[in-house]
This record gives structure tokens, C-alpha cells and sequence, in this order.
């Protein structure tokens, strides 16, 4: 008997864990099954056919935005400006404009800063006295007066004030600095027809200029004749360098103080150190001009290591001007 009943308590045992509802557990095979349903649910949705409700796209569409009256913006300008709430000038508060304002500030001074000591330096390699870069010719040129606004045309007639006046009076302005007290007063007598060199000073030194005095000019200085030969029809120009052909439609011809510059103003040590420098020159007085007839001038520089000659540069050693003179 015992064995039975050490069985029938092993049974009884293993229907005490039985349980009698069959639902309350479920197996992962039903799981797999109930999910790839809700999957198969789900794509049969997508694939439906859309609303005509849904197709209306003009519900997606953004609302706009009601209208500002001008007394909204205004108001808002007004906030932008100045918000009392929170303090703040165009967005910002005070704390902020002071930091804003001190970053440029200080950004600005180190620019300039360092710019002023770019220029510093780069003063300090220049010499006043030798520009490193020189844009004239460096053969002597020469220039001519009077001419008015860069025409080298002299057209006139000698019993006609008006038409040789403006000459007359160029020709006064040229000559004024070349007064005799003035001369004396600024500038010194040299030894002639040699080269006044003045190397061996130092180089930011003033250098000593000579004396041409407007009395040399003779019958062109304007001293005894304040019309320059111009109401006789013997006009007389200025010529900044050297001598000249004669054609014989030019008749006489005079020159003051002699045909030739001098080598004593020579070389020319700058407007810095030269200051009182007065360039030399000679005037030309023409004695038989034939009238009612337009004359050509050619006068070119003659000396060594001169071009006179150049065809593209019309001022290179020569200068050309022409005469119209009427009785």
C-alpha cells in the first residue's frame, strides 16, 4: 500500500501545477504569428487608395499672417529702439554696446598702429634727396616762352594791343624772379663755364645757387622795352636750353646774354638743397619775322651726351613753336 501511496501523491502533486485554462499560455509560435498579421495589417493601410479629403492640399498650406496696421510697426520700431521692459538700445544693453564698442575701438588703434609703423619704416629707407623712382628724361629737355595753356603758338599782329598783350605779360612773370636785387640777395657769383659741383657736403646741406641776373637779358629783358618786341613785331622769347638752326625766314636773331647755358648752374641738387636755384636761360630776340606768314621753329640742344633727334619724344633735347605775325 505504501507504494500506491507515494504514487498518488506524486499525482497529486502534478496536478497541483496544472493549469485548467489552456489560454493562459501562449506559446512563441502564436506570438510570431499575431505580429506578422499586425504587419501585413499595417501595409495593407498604406496601400490604400488616399481621401479626397486627404488630397486636398490646401488645409497643409501655412495661414497668413494678418496685417500690420502702421501703428504695430511703428510700435515695434519704437521697441526696437528703446525697450524699457528689459533695457535694451536696437537689441542690445548697455553692457553689451560698451563691450562692443571697446573691441572695435581697440581692433581700429592697432590697425592704425600698425599701419603708422609700416609708413615709419618705410620713410626711414627713402631718401628725400635720390628718389628711388624718376619719371623724367633724363637727357637734358627744353621748353620755350611764352605759350599759353600748352600751345606752342605765337600768333599776333603789332598794332593790335590785345593780340600780343597776354604774351608780354607771360613773359613779365617768367622773368620776375629774375630781378637783379633779388639775385643778388639769394644767390652768389660763380666762376663761368665750369661745372659749380658741391658734392663734398653733406647730402641734406643747402647748396649754394648763382646769379643770373635779368639785366643779362638785354633788349628781352623787359627793363627798357616792357612790350618784348612784340608792338614792334620783333617779339623775343625764352628758351630754357641751348643753341638753334636759322632758317632765313627768321631774319636777324639775337641772343642774351650769350647762345649757350652756362656750366656753372650745373648740376642741379634738388628743390630741397637747391632752394634758391635759378635755371638759366636765353632769350632769343627776332629782329626780321616776315609778316602774314606762318613760321616754324625748331631750336635743339647741341652738347655731348644730348639727343636732339628723338621721333617720338617731341621735348627730348629740341622744342618746336611757330610765329603768326601781322603788321
Amino acid at each position: 500500500m505504501e507504494p500506491n501511496c507515494t504514487a498518488g501523491g506524486a499525482e497529486e502533486e502534478h496536478h497541483g501545477n496544472y493549469s485548467p485554462n489552456p489560454s493562459a499560455e501562449v506559446t512563441p509560435g502564436k506570438h510570431a504569428v499575431a505580429e506578422a498579421l499586425e504587419e501585413v495589417q499595417e501595409e495593407l493601410i498604406e496601400h490604400q487608395p488616399l481621401e479626397q479629403e486627404d488630397l486636398n492640399f490646401e488645409k497643409w498650406k501655412p495661414k497668413p499672417k494678418p496685417k500690420r496696421t502702421l501703428h504695430e510697426k511703428a510700435f515695434d520700431v519704437k521697441t526696437y529702439l528703446w525697450n524699457a521692459e528689459t533695457r535694451e538700445f536696437m537689441g542690445r544693453t548697455g553692457h553689451s554696446w560698451f563691450l562692443i564698442i571697446l573691441f572695435y575701438t581697440a581692433l581700429y588703434a592697432f590697425l592704425a598702429a600698425m599701419f603708422g609703423a609700416c609708413m615709419w619704416c618705410l620713410m626711414l629707407s627713402i631718401s628725400p634727396y635720390h628718389p628711388t623712382h624718376n619719371d623724367r628724361v633724363m637727357p637734358p629737355g627744353m621748353t620755350m616762352s611764352p605759350q599759353l595753356d600748352g600751345h606752342y603758338e605765337i600768333a599776333f599782329n603789332a598794332s593790335d594791343r590785345k593780340s600780343w598783350k597776354k604774351y608780354a605779360k607771360l613773359m613779365e612773370e617768367q622773368l620776375r624772379s629774375y630781378n637783379d636785387a633779388l639775385q643778388e640777395q639769394r644767390n652768389i657769383q660763380c666762376p663761368q663755364d665750369a661745372y659749380f659741383m658741391q658734392d663734398d657736403q653733406e647730402e641734406s646741406a643747402e647748396r649754394k645757387s648763382c646769379q643770373f641776373k635779368r639785366s643779362w637779358l638785354g633788349e628781352c629783358s623787359g627793363l627798357q622795352d616792357p612790350h618784348f618786341g612784340f608792338s614792334q613785331g620783333k617779339p623775343c622769347i625764352l628758351l630754357r636750353m641751348n643753341r638753334k638752326g636759322v632758317p632765313e625766314s627768321l631774319g636777324e636773331l639775337q641772343f642774351f646774354p650769350k647762345s649757350i647755358f652756362n656750366l656753372m648752374y650745373y648740376p642741379y641738387y634738388g628743390k630741397l638743397r637747391h632752394v634758391n636755384y635759378t635755371a638759366p636761360v636765353v632769350a632769343v630776340r627776332f629782329n626780321g619775322l616776315q609778316y602774314d606768314t606762318h613760321i616754324v621753329v625748331k631750336c635743339k640742344l647741341n652738347g655731348k651726351g644730348i639727343i636732339n633727334d628723338s621721333p617720338t619724344d617731341r621735348f627730348l633735347g629740341s622744342v618746336s613753336f611757330s610765329f603768326d605775325v601781322g603788321a
